[in-house]
C-alpha cells in the first residue's frame, strides 16, 4: 500500500518542480566555466549537457520534437542524448535563461506525466551538484514522490533494473521491494533506483544519514 502522501497531488507537483528549477538556475549562475565542464554521474554528460536537456521538455514545440526523433532515427534515448548535446553548445548564459524562461510552465514532453519534470529535476540536480562537491537540499516529500513514480514505471520504459531487495527510507514514511535490506534517506534510494549506487551512499554521507544493505541493483 502506498503510504498516505506518497504521491503529490498536481499543484503540489508544479510547485516543487518551479522551486527545483529556480534553485538549479541560481546554482548553475554561480558556476565558472570549468565547472560548467566537468563530467557529472550521467554517463557521458557534463554539467551543461545536464543542464541543457532540463529546459528541453517545457520548451520544444511538437514539431521539434518531431524532427529530433528523425534525426535520431525513431531512437527516443538517442534523442534525448543528442538534443541535450546540441542545447549545449549554447552560452552558459542562454542556458540558464532558458531554464529560468520554463518556470511555471506545465508543457510537458510526450507520453510523461508531471512526475517526470519532477523525476528529473531531482535526481540531474543531484548529478550536478555531487560532481561539483556541492550539497543540494531535497524534500523528502518530493523525492519520495520520484521514487514512487520509478518503482510503478511502465511507460516510458524504466532505463533502470529494479534493485531485488527491500527499501526502507529512514527519513520518510517509504518502503518497496522484498529481499535484503536497503536503508536510507529517500532521495539515496531514489539515486539508487535510477542506476547511481555510488551517488547514493555518497548523497547518504553528506547528510550524516544511515546506508546500509547493498549498495547496487542486481
Amino acid at each position: 500500500m502506498i503510504p498516505v502522501g506518497a504521491v503529490l497531488d498536481t499543484d503540489e507537483l508544479w510547485r516543487f518542480v518551479d522551486q527545483e528549477r529556480a534553485s538549479l538556475a541560481d546554482l548553475l549562475e554561480s558556476l565558472d566555466p570549468q565547472e560548467w565542464q566537468t563530467r557529472t554521474r550521467c554517463g557521458d554528460w557534463r554539467v551543461r549537457d545536464v543542464a541543457a536537456h532540463l529546459t528541453i521538455a517545457a520548451r520544444f514545440s511538437g514539431g521539434q520534437v518531431v524532427r529530433e526523433m528523425l534525426r535520431a532515427r525513431g531512437n527516443w534515448n538517442r534523442m534525448i542524448h543528442d538534443s541535450a548535446v546540441r542545447e549545449a553548445g549554447l552560452p552558459t548564459a542562454e542556458i540558464v535563461a532558458n531554464l529560468r524562461s520554463v518556470i511555471g510552465s506545465r508543457r510537458l514532453a510526450p507520453t510523461t506525466s508531471p512526475h517526470e519534470p519532477l523525476l528529473d529535476l531531482l535526481v540531474h540536480g543531484q548529478d550536478i551538484a555531487l560532481a561539483l562537491g556541492r550539497e543540494r537540499p531535497v524534500s523528502p516529500a518530493a523525492a519520495r514522490d520520484a521514487a514512487e513514480r520509478v518503482w510503478t514505471m511502465r511507460f516510458p520504459p524504466r532505463p533502470w533494473p529494479l534493485p531485488k531487495a527491500r527499501l526502507v527510507a529512514t527519513d520518510i514514511a517509504w518502503t518497496r521491494g522484498a529481499g535484503e535490506e536497503i536503508r536510507g534517506p529517500i532521495t539515496s534510494l531514489l539515486l539508487l533506483l535510477t542506476g547511481r549506487p555510488e551517488a547514493a551512499g555518497e548523497w547518504a554521507q553528506h547528510t550524516g544519514e544511515p546506508w546500509t544493505g547493498v549498495a547496487a541493483p542486481r
